[in-house]
């Protein structure tokens, strides 16, 4: 499985077996139940999460009236975590957990400055994904203040036509923001 790790790096960088070898050496592996929490809501973040395989979803539950608000999904060959309270070593905003079993490779913030001061192609990997991640998170924004939620169902669709068949549609109808009524007359 540490396999999927490497051809992930090596999109961006190559790395020689010795490179790959140190890298890992700083990830542990675990693995989840469906259900089961990574991250909850005001605990503390200790890890960034690399999906080798099952299924995640992180949400944000409003105070205010209970209602969740799922931010991401997240399969193998994706990463996920609470970042502002990774990175800021703060309580999570965020709750994530699973929605099938799941294997992820666990990083700590101290973990990954460590292979980033020591390997600066995997602080050039990591800043790479950072402005991936940024620019998705701006597409995101923009197509829910600016798309119908027809043009954000036939988006999501276009860009990840297995989710549908991975995820139950009240958790598509909360990613799009719409209700579940009106995620059964989209897909029609």
């Amino acid at each position: 499985m540490s396999e999927l790790l490497r051809k992930h790096i090596e999109a961006i960088t190559p790395l020689t077996d010795s490179e790959f070898e140190y890298i890992l050496s700083h990830f542990t592996k675990r693995r989840f139940k469906k259900h089961q929490y990574l991250v909850q809501q005001g605990d503390p973040v200790i890890n960034d999460y690399f999906v080798l395989s099952g299924l995640l979803k992180a949400t944000f539950t409003n105070s205010d009236d209970g209602k969740e608000h799922i931010l991401q999904f997240a399969w193998e060959d994706w990463w996920i975590t609470d970042y502002q309270a990774y990175f800021n070593q703060t309580k999570a905003s965020l709750t994530i957990d699973c929605i099938e079993e799941v294997e992820v490779l666990c990083l700590s913030l101290h973990n990954r400055d460590k292979i980033c001061s020591n390997l600066h192609k995997i602080e050039h990997f990591f800043r790479r994904k950072s402005n991936a991640g940024y620019v998705a998170l701006q597409k995101r924004i923009l197509s829910l203040l600016s798309s119908s939620a027809k043009e954000r169902y036939e988006q999501l669709f276009a860009s990840y036509p297995t989710l549908f068949q991975r995820v139950p549609k009240s958790l598509i109808a909360s990613y799009l923001g719409v209700s579940r009524e009106t995620l059964s007359r989209l897909s029609k």
